[in-house]
């Protein structure tokens, strides 16, 4: 990860389009504790995407334990 990587924020938006979903299921697993951790900065939430990559790494692990 390089130092422009951990300085990367992504809108609910832009989570939503990454995983071709709508922007209110974004907010859905946020409010669920089900998607990525948001982080809020005013009335703004916005994602890091470490932590975007890091909830995708673990997502697909739990996906590979589960159909071993």
């Amino acid at each position: 990860m390089t130092n422009s990587d951990q300085r990367t924020w992504l809108t609910n938006g832009d989570v939503a389009e990454r995983y071709g979903v709508s922007i209110d299921t974004v907010r859905k697993w946020r409010h669920e504790g089900t998607g990525p951790h948001g982080v809020r900065f005013g009335r703004h939430v916005r994602y890091s995407l470490a932590v975007v990559e890091a909830w995708e790494q673990e997502r697909a692990a739990r996906q590979l334990q589960a159909s071993a």
